[in-house]
């Protein structure tokens, strides 16, 4: 059975990127671009203030940013 992703806003996920070492880069509208130069990995944030990052989503972005869940899990 799959780990049972955490329900997080965007802000909390972008914190947690962040202590990954990825760096905010830029934003248009609603989607940040942060950049971890170590792997060269990219990933897009959707940026909507109260809103839950849907766990598709959510397991999209850890899949891009190669983070395990329970990695993400320790990083939160």
């Amino acid at each position: 059975m799959s780990e049972k992703l955490p329900r997080i806003d965007c802000q909390e996920l972008v914190r947690a990127l962040e202590r990954a070492g990825f760096v905010k880069k830029r934003q248009k509208g609603g989607h940040l671009h942060m950049w971890r130069e170590a792997d060269k990995k990219r990933v897009t944030v959707p940026i909507h203030k109260g809103k839950i990052v849907p766990p598709g989503t959510l397991r999209a972005i850890l899949r891009d940013a190669d983070i395990s869940i329970e990695g993400f899990r320790d990083l939160l």
